[in-house]
C-alpha cells in the first residue's frame, strides 16, 4: 500500500489504459478521482467497485478535457477535498486520421486541446501544491507517436510530440521540490477504443480481421503483438513510487520495440 493517503487523477480513466492506471494506483492504496465520458450507470458502477475492492475514496468528475473552464473546476474540486493531487496522470486523447491536406480545422483544434493542452492545464493547476508539499508525480500518457511519427496523423503526432516537450520541461520546473515529471510512451494497446477500429478497418481494406491486426495494427511492433494494459499501469505504478525519485524529464516507449527501427 506504498500510495496510502496519497490522491491521484486521471484522466480519460473511464475505460482503456486509464481505467487501468486508476486501479493500479487504487490497489496501491491511493485514492482515485476518475474523469472521462461514458455511461452514467457503468461510471458509477465503477467508482463504487473501485471503493468496495481497495477500500480507497474514489470520485468521479466528467470534465470535458477540451474546456480550461472545465478542466479549472475540477481540479478546484479535487484540490478542496484531498488539499493536493499527489499524483497525476494525463491520459485523456483523441484521435483523427485523414491526409494534412483534409484535415478538418475543428478535428486538429479538438486533438490539441485534448490530447496537449488539457495536460498543461492540470499541471499548472497541480503543480502549487505539489511544490509545497515537496512531493508530486506527474505522468503524462504520450504514445509512440511522441517519438515517431505516422502518416495521416498529424494532429496527434504534433500533440504528442508537444507532451514529450512539455514532460521535459516540467521535469526541470520540479526538480528542485521533488516533483517528478515523465512520459509514458504505448504502442498498440487491445483497448475497447482499437477493438472497435478493426471491423471497420477489415471492410474498407477488404481483408480479415487477423490480418489487420497483424498486418496493420502490429505492424510496426517487432514483438507482434499488443502491449497490455497491465504494463501501462504498472510502468505508471513505478515512476510514483519513491523509487522514481530520480527519474524525471524521461521519456519512456513501452511499445514493443517499435521505436528501436
Amino acid at each position: 500500500m506504498q500510495f496510502k493517503n496519497k490522491t491521484a487523477l486521471i484522466t480519460g480513466s473511464t475505460s482503456g489504459i486509464g481505467l487501468g492506471i486508476a486501479r493500479a494506483f487504487a490497489r496501491e492504496g491511493a485514492n482515485v478521482i476518475l474523469n472521462g465520458f461514458g455511461d452514467v450507470t457503468e461510471i458509477e458502477n465503477l467508482r463504487a467497485g473501485i471503493e468496495q475492492e481497495f477500500g480507497v475514496k474514489a470520485r468521479y468528475d466528467g470534465a470535458d478535457m477540451s474546456k480550461p473552464e472545465a478542466i479549472e473546476a475540477m481540479m478546484g474540486k479535487a484540490l478542496a477535498e484531498f488539499g493536493c493531487i499527489d499524483i497525476l496522470v494525463n491520459n485523456a486523447g483523441i484521435q483523427h486520421v485523414a491526409p494534412i491536406e483534409e484535415f478538418p480545422l475543428a478535428k486538429w483544434d479538438a486533438i490539441i486541446a485534448i490530447n496537449l493542452s488539457a495536460a498543461f492545464h492540470t499541471i499548472r493547476l497541480a503543480f502549487p501544491a505539489m511544490k509545497a508539499r515537496k512531493f508530486g508525480r506527474i505522468i503524462n500518457v504520450a504514445s509512440a507517436h511522441a517519438l515517431v511519427a505516422s502518416p495521416f496523423k498529424s494532429a496527434y503526432v504534433a500533440a504528442k510530440h508537444g507532451i514529450a516537450g512539455l514532460t521535459k520541461t516540467v521535469a526541470l520546473e520540479g526538480a528542485e521540490y521533488g516533483v517528478t515529471a515523465n512520459a509514458i510512451c504505448p504502442g498498440y494497446v487491445l483497448t475497447p477504443l482499437v477493438q472497435k477500429q478493426i471491423p471497420d478497418t477489415a471492410k474498407a481494406r477488404g481483408i480479415t480481421e487477423q490480418q489487420v491486426i497483424r498486418d496493420v495494427l502490429l505492424a510496426a511492433q517487432p514483438t507482434k503483438q499488443f502491449v497490455t494494459v497491465e504494463q501501462v499501469a504498472a510502468l505508471g505504478v513505478y515512476l510514483a513510487s519513491d523509487a522514481a525519485g530520480s527519474t524525471t524529464g524521461t521519456i519512456i516507449p513501452v511499445d514493443g520495440g517499435w521505436t528501436a527501427h
